[in-house]
């Protein structure tokens, strides 16, 4: 798939006005930094969210993959053309080690989901789910946090 570059940036900056206009999102300072084509890349400063032992507090860090997986799921949809509301139906996530900066989160399709299956089952049913996965990065790249959410698209009529 090749990416048109200015629609996926006017898609980002959407996105980034939505994100802005959240007040939870905005307090956490989230911000939408990259998208690949395949990961959507976030990160929020330490200082906005951190716990009493000076580290990431865990609900940041499940808020901010969670709303990676979002606004992914967001993203791909502003870019297939097709309007929808997208809600989290469910989501596991796993704390794995404590993190001491910036919080940096990447998001993507889980294995073998299809946007394409998602998306025609939209176009066709009026909703859709699908699944991500995410996770926060610690200082040495490696994961301290997953998630693995379920997310249902459901069409603006």
């Amino acid at each position: 798939m090749t990416l048109d570059l200015s629609q996926v940036e006017a898609a980002l900056q959407e996105l980034r006005a939505v994100a802005e206009a959240m007040p939870p999102v905005a307090a956490m300072g989230f911000r939408i930094d990259h998208y690949d084509g395949l990961t959507l890349d976030m990160h929020a400063p330490l200082d906005a969210n951190v716990n009493d032992k000076g580290t990431a507090f865990g609900g940041s860090m499940t808020s901010l993959m969670t709303f990676s997986g979002w606004s992914l799921v967001m993203l791909q949809l502003r870019l297939a053309g097709a309007q929808a509301d997208v809600f989290v139906a469910d989501s596991e996530v796993r704390y794995r080690s404590p993190v001491i900066a910036e919080l940096r989160a990447q998001a993507w399709l889980a294995p073998e989901q299809s946007w394409g299956t998602f998306l025609a089952t939209l176009a066709e049913r009026g909703r859709a789910r699908i699944q991500m996965q995410a996770h926060v990065l610690n200082t040495e790249g490696t994961p301290a946090a997953t998630l693995s959410g379920r997310y249902v698209a459901i069409a603006k009529r």
